[in-house]
């Protein structure tokens, strides 16, 4: 199955908030139904929301034959998270052709979408040849949140690498933190492991740094929802200490993110706008309250790891090094 996919008028998502427990598939007709999805990560993942930006132009130009409709309803689809680039991205490729017709929009909207099956495989491969290169198998890793096939369409990055090493007989075993609040990492990146045959042990996130320290890993590989033009890298809350960790234990920290995912527009991650979720997420889990009533939470959904402690950020066209001075 895939994450995100185009079916004659409309968008077939999977319902990630319903993992592990049921697969589901969600039908999106309207603009409306893509924002909900993307606003509650039913839809999430840096490489998806690119693609659910291209196919929400997509809707919205079917629905009216208004351009200026067009384009307001292509502004709220842009605008429901605002720290994945990917999702901008998406939306201002496919809204350039809006001039040639509600055809061409949808055209290009799938082009989006099959581009990224591609794209993200190439890159996988990439960066399994990058590691192998430098680490002696088999290669046990740490990855954070979900950067899996769920994450993308069919073939994620983070784990489309390590999907690559498996499919080489070079993975060994997989770390994987919980990702709290809203337990991606348990949810949905066990999930993928487990179908993929691939030894792995689920951690909490603050024993993620341990973990490294303790030598149980040869390398940390992670996702991304926006890289800045000097390489500074913003990801799932939790990625900065595993590049402390990474660095401090002497192994690679490696981003796996396709070229859509790097913004030269934003000169740092200082200038990236974080977004800042709900309290609940924390203060409660599963509609059950665990803080006492009237605790406030400050609910970050990402950080930023600054460029001197990434040692390679792979994308399906090439490697960039950041903390040897690679230049994005």
């Amino acid at each position: 199955m895939r994450t995100i996919d185009w079916r004659d008028d409309h968008v077939v998502i999977i319902d990630q908030t319903r993992l592990p427990d049921v697969l589901v598939s969600l039908h999106l007709h309207t603009v409306d139904d893509l924002v909900d999805a993307i606003r509650r990560l039913a839809v999430r993942g840096a490489p998806a929301l690119g693609v659910a930006g291209a196919l929400g132009v997509a809707l919205a130009a079917l629905s009216t034959s208004d351009p200026a409709e067009v384009r307001a309803l292509a502004a709220r689809v842009r605008a429901a998270r605002p720290t994945a680039v990917n999702l901008a991205w998406g939306v201002d490729r496919v809204l350039a052709l809006l001039d040639h017709g509600a055809a061409a929009v949808v055209a290009e909207a799938v082009t989006v979408l099959e581009d990224d099956v591609r794209l993200n495989r190439a890159l996988g491969h990439r960066g399994a040849d990058w590691l192998q290169a430098r680490v002696p198998g088999p290669i046990n890793a740490h990855t954070h949140c979900n950067a899996g096939a769920l994450a993308c369409v069919e073939w994620g990055t983070a784990l489309g690498v390590l999907r690559a090493l498996h499919e080489r007989d070079a993975l060994g075993h997989v770390y994987a933190d919980e990702t709290r609040p809203l337990l991606q990492g348990a949810r949905i990146t066990a999930w993928e492991l487990a179908r993929l045959g691939v030894a792995h042990t689920l951690v909490v996130d603050s024993a993620g740094p341990s973990v490294i320290a303790n030598g149980l890993v040869h390398a940390v590989v992670v996702g991304a929802d926006r890289i800045a033009a000097n390489g500074d890298v913003v990801n799932k809350i939790g990625t900065y200490p595993l590049a402390l960790a990474a660095a401090r234990a002497g192994i690679p920290f490696v981003v796996a993110a396709p070229e859509s995912t790097v913004d030269l527009a934003t000169p740092s991650g200082a200038a990236i706008p974080i977004e800042i979720r709900a309290a609940d997420e924390v203060t409660g889990f599963g509609g059950a309250r665990t803080a006492p009533e009237g605790t406030g939470a400050l609910n970050y959904a990402f950080d930023v790891t600054p460029a001197d402690l990434v040692t390679a950020i792979v994308t399906e066209a090439r490697v960039v090094e950041p903390a040897a001075g690679g230049a994005i």
